[in-house]
């Protein structure tokens, strides 16, 4: 399959349609996932074009991995999870939705079940609160 341009981390990327934003460089933007599992889910979003881990650059992996280890971390520190699970889909079968390479870094609470990928919207002004939060730590 090909990449297709107009998926909405693509047009996030462009800045054709707004995000709860926590960091930016040139190799990766980081927002919060409106959708999240749990308070705190973070995506990183390479920059460069794939559908996914199948088709990716190696190149642009290794660019992004550290930077997955320090929004893990500064998630953690921000949100107080337990711990933290990583995730990542890889064509529709296994739960893959957008079809942009990306990651999610998703809190987890002891004793607190994690919501349904892509369930329940959460709260705007409660996203744009931890979104500086998270970056301010980073």
């Amino acid at each position: 399959m090909t990449y297709d341009s107009s998926n909405i981390f693509a047009k996030i990327l462009r800045g054709e349609l707004p995000a709860h934003k926590v960091y930016e460089d040139d190799t990766a933007i980081v927002m919060l996932d409106i959708f999240p599992q749990s308070r705190g889910h973070a995506l990183v979003i390479p920059k460069a074009a794939s559908r996914n881990l199948l088709d990716a650059d190696p190149a642009a992996l290794s660019a992004v991995m550290p930077l997955v280890q320090r929004v893990a971390k500064a998630v953690k520190g921000v949100t107080g999870a337990d711990g933290i699970r990583l995730a990542q889909f890889n064509e529709a079968p296994a739960g893959q939705t957008v079809f942009h390479l990306h990651f999610h870094i998703i809190p987890v609470y002891d004793g607190v079940a994690l919501g349904a990928h892509g369930g329940g919207k959460a709260d705007d002004a409660e996203l744009a609160v931890l979104a500086k939060d998270i970056a301010a730590a980073l």
